[in-house]
């Protein structure tokens, strides 16, 4: 604990926060944004999006970020980003699907085309919060969510599983063996276990692959239950032999 009674992580969170506050201070939607009164919202919610700083209310902050045809989706979500990234973290954010569906609108946004600042926020914001997801007792988002909104927000699930392949903690054990009964259904049917655009065979095999090899270790640890461990020997496991093996579940896909 540091001196403040925040963790390591909880204080890196804090710090990315706190920056992103700083550097999206200020910031509007562009003065020509428009959307669908009947659809979207009233001409009073839009141009709240164009008076920097305002409070939103949690419904026109859902709104603003789940909505998928702006004119500049980036300008809206750097006008959003600094009270919905605090909401993210307090739990306050309720996805149509799962945060999948949250991290498509950073996607959406082309964050890591921003300017060399801006981008930095962002990418430090997702990546403090990821850390402090594995390890905090009390995170009010699941690691798993966490994860899914990461690997959308940025096109990959390599950098987040780099960090849990790192992090040894009992937490971070725990938070494995969530996300194991979480995904083993969706990744043994060759498909993500998040709500996603596209079918992206490339991250359901890295991800499988990632949880061959690094799961059973921690599922032991934490006295994961043999139909685990099956699982995931599965997961590492082509096609045909999955199927003919004694311990195939037997889904339906």
């Amino acid at each position: 604990m540091t001196p403040s009674g925040r963790t390591p992580s909880r204080l890196r969170l804090d710090t990315a926060l706190h920056g992103l506050a700083l550097t999206f201070r200020g910031m509007t939607a562009v003065p020509d944004e428009d959307n669908c009164e009947c659809h979207w919202g009233s001409a009073e919610d839009l141009a709240q999006l164009k008076t920097p700083d305002a409070e939103l209310d949690p419904d026109l902050l859902r709104r603003a970020w789940q909505a998928i045809d702006w004119r500049d989706h980036g300008a809206v979500l750097r006008r959003i980003l600094p009270q919905f990234t605090a909401a993210l973290v307090a739990g306050a954010v309720e996805p149509v699907f799962d945060m999948g569906d949250v991290g498509q609108s950073f996607g959406r946004g082309r964050w890591q085309r921003w300017p060399g600042d801006q981008a930095a926020a962002v990418g430090e914001f997702l990546h403090a919060w990821w850390a402090d997801s594995l390890v905090a007792p009390d995170a009010a988002v699941p690691a798993y969510e966490v994860f899914a909104l990461c690997a959308e927000a940025s096109g990959t699930v390599t950098p987040w599983l780099d960090v849990w392949a790192v992090t040894v903690h009992p937490t971070a054990d725990r938070r494995l063996v969530e996300a194991v009964r979480e995904w083993e259904y969706d990744l043994l049917g060759g498909k993500l276990p998040w709500y996603a655009w596209d079918h992206d065979e490339k991250r359901v095999g890295e991800l499988s692959a990632w949880l061959a090899e690094h799961a059973p270790a921690r599922l032991g640890s934490q006295g994961a239950p043999q139909e685990l461990h099956h699982r995931v020997r599965l997961l590492g496991l082509p096609e045909p032999a999955r199927w003919e093996d004694p311990h195939w579940p037997g889904h339906g896909y």
